[in-house]
């Protein structure tokens, strides 16, 4: 099983904070770096500015927003990022959220699901050096061709529902799925396979983004059930929450709660259930969970607290298990 990490982007911490993030993934020999975006950095210029600080590890931009980035636009920014980094870097694509998209972009989240098939149809060509025609129900390009080099990386969607997993089973070359439990993350697996057989394919590979905590304070437990605030309500993560027992706190939701009541309403074991969170040996069983359940790579987004700044701690005592194993002892 692949071990990646992405960046917490955490609002409760320095922006800059995820540069070193970025340095210590790449020194303790994790497979990805995994660059999103939301309300600090831009994705590209991040990831450009992470390859200056480290060495060798390839970079995956996003999930980025289909609904606010054209198609060339982001095969010509993720081919800049490849060229000016000499960094092999990969693409996932997501549709990402109505606060996101229709309040913070002023777009249309209607039609999210033909919007993510045309733009990872057309993204698929532009990666590869090939023109894009599409003349789609949501989108349209005609006559571009990078004059880059390729990016490199393999095209990602980041799927949860059914119509999302089917775009991603005939068009992605990677699957990815955020916040999900072992139990949801295996019924996505199972959907995908029964997707790409259906569209003719090999099922494509299955990746899994996982808060992480080893030997977690109270300050990185505050800080991971505040990142669960905004998924309460959410169509699809509601229905998920309330199978895995937290019926609560959705309800919460749903009647229209205040964020600070949702967020006391929110305990320690909602986020085990979605995350990894506990001392090394409960972890790594966590991880193996997520492997059995379907994962080939596991995406680590590592709690940061003052504490634990950057996250290092988690990093590097998972990275020298890992290491261990690899080497027998």
């Amino acid at each position: 099983m692949r071990l990646s990490v992405a960046l917490g982007l955490w609002l409760d911490r320095p922006a800059r904070e995820v540069m070193t993030t970025a340095e210590i993934a790449d020194d303790a020999g994790y497979d990805e770096l995994w660059v999103g975006e939301m309300a600090t950095y831009d994705a590209m210029a991040l990831g450009t500015a992470v390859a200056g600080v480290t060495r060798r590890i390839p970079l995956c931009l996003g999930p980025l927003a289909v609904a606010v980035r054209s198609p060339v636009g982001i095969a010509m920014g993720a081919a800049s990022v490849a060229d000016l980094t000499g960094r092999p870097v990969a693409v996932a694509l997501g549709t990402s959220s109505p606060t996101v998209v229709g309040q913070w972009h002023g777009r249309s989240p209607a039609r999210a699901a033909q919007t993510l098939r045309e733009s990872a149809r057309a993204c698929r060509e532009l990666m590869a050096g090939r023109r894009a025609e599409l003349d789609g129900q949501v989108l349209r390009t005609s006559g571009f061709r990078l004059r880059l080099d390729p990016p490199g990386g393999p095209l990602t969607i980041a799927a949860f529902g059914p119509r999302a997993v089917q775009v991603a089973a005939e068009e992605g070359e990677r699957m990815v799925a955020n916040l999900v439990t072992v139990d949801a993350l295996a019924e996505l697996a199972e959907a995908r396979t029964v997707a790409a057989a259906e569209a003719g394919r090999a099922p494509v590979a299955l990746a899994v983004w996982v808060p992480i905590a080893i030997d977690p304070t109270p300050d990185a437990y505050a800080q991971l059930r505040a990142a669960l605030v905004a998924y309460l309500g959410a169509p699809g993560y509601a229905q998920l929450f309330a199978a895995a027992g937290f019926e609560h706190p959705v309800a919460l939701a749903a009647a229209g709660a205040h964020p600070r009541e949702l967020l006391a309403a929110v305990p320690d074991t909602m986020v085990e259930a979605v995350g990894a969170v506990g001392d090394l040996a409960g972890v790594v069983a966590r991880l193996e969970a997520y492997a059995a359940a379907g994962a080939q790579e596991v995406v680590l987004v590592p709690s940061a607290t003052d504490d634990d700044p950057a996250g290092e701690h988690t990093l590097r005592v998972l990275a020298e298990h890992r290491a261990a194993v690899t080497a027998g002892t």
